[in-house]
């Protein structure tokens, strides 16, 4: 069974690999391997299992390389990823009855008010201060942010670890380091429901799945080594090109739309 153009892997493994690249830096590795996928000439529905499918595979290897270097705080990432599963049934279930298109337009008001704030406050993600934030504090917000994170995964998508890192930095007072480190159990968490879900339907073709994922799976462990050696000052830039690209979508998303 083919289903891509002559030329489809030449396009999907190197957008892959920056996708994983990117992905264990910052998030939003999907805005660029969901397109990659589409411009191969995968239907729709296998380029998003094919999409998981290759982006769980690459999270593995990355959160274990944080786990190993004890950049994540367990219990709030545990329960971030435990109630980020239950909102994104919700989200899946509520996206069956409301359509998700208003997000758009909040996003594209909201995604340059964040990345002002990112680029205007110096200090925010650059010390890790979490130990001034009590326990209580964390595992609520980890709930709350797990469950909200979760459902918009769920009902829409776009950005979904971007948006976990910036709570983790600005309300846990975590570094950028240990906040994407935490994100990536809850991708985890997410991406191995949906991936058994693409497979259980029949949308992972294997012949293009496998190369991917061994190509995400390199562009997560260079990201995560990048991570680990250069730090905070490396990964905002990174963060802030996610945001940027999640806008540029969003408003072509909402031009096609019009």
């Amino acid at each position: 069974m083919n289903m891509l153009e002559p030329y489809g892997m030449a396009i999907i493994l190197p957008a892959i690999f920056l996708a994983g690249l990117v992905d264990s830096m910052a998030g939003g590795g999907g805005l660029i391997s969901i397109p990659a996928y589409l411009a191969a000439g995968l239907p729709p529905h296998f380029a998003l299992g094919n999409n998981k499918f290759s982006s769980a595979n690459g999270t593995i290897f990355t959160t274990i390389r944080y786990f190993r270097n004890n950049l994540i705080d367990t219990k709030v990432a545990f329960f971030s990823a435990l109630f980020a599963l239950i909102g994104s049934f919700l989200g899946t279930k509520t996206v069956l009855y409301l359509a998700p298109d208003f997000l758009n337009i909040l996003l594209i008001i909201a995604l340059p008010v964040i990345a002002t704030i990112l680029i205007m406050d110096k200090k925010l993600g650059k010390v890790n201060n979490s130990y001034t934030v009590s326990l209580k504090k964390k595992l609520i917000t980890a709930v709350i942010a797990g469950l909200g994170i979760g459902f918009y995964d769920g009902f829409f998508g776009p950005g979904t670890g971007a948006f976990l890192i910036l709570i983790y930095t600005s309300v846990l007072s975590y570094d950028f380091v240990v906040a994407n480190a935490n994100a990536k159990v809850v991708n985890l968490a997410s991406n191995l429901a949906a991936v058994v879900t693409f497979i259980d339907s029949g949308k992972v073709f294997y012949e293009i799945a496998i190369p991917a994922a061994i190509c995400g799976i390199l562009g997560n462990l260079t990201g995560s080594y990048l991570v680990i050696k250069k730090g905070n000052n490396f990964i905002k830039p990174v963060f802030i090109m996610v945001l940027i690209l999640l806008l540029i979508k969003v408003v072509w998303d909402q031009f096609a739309m019009s």
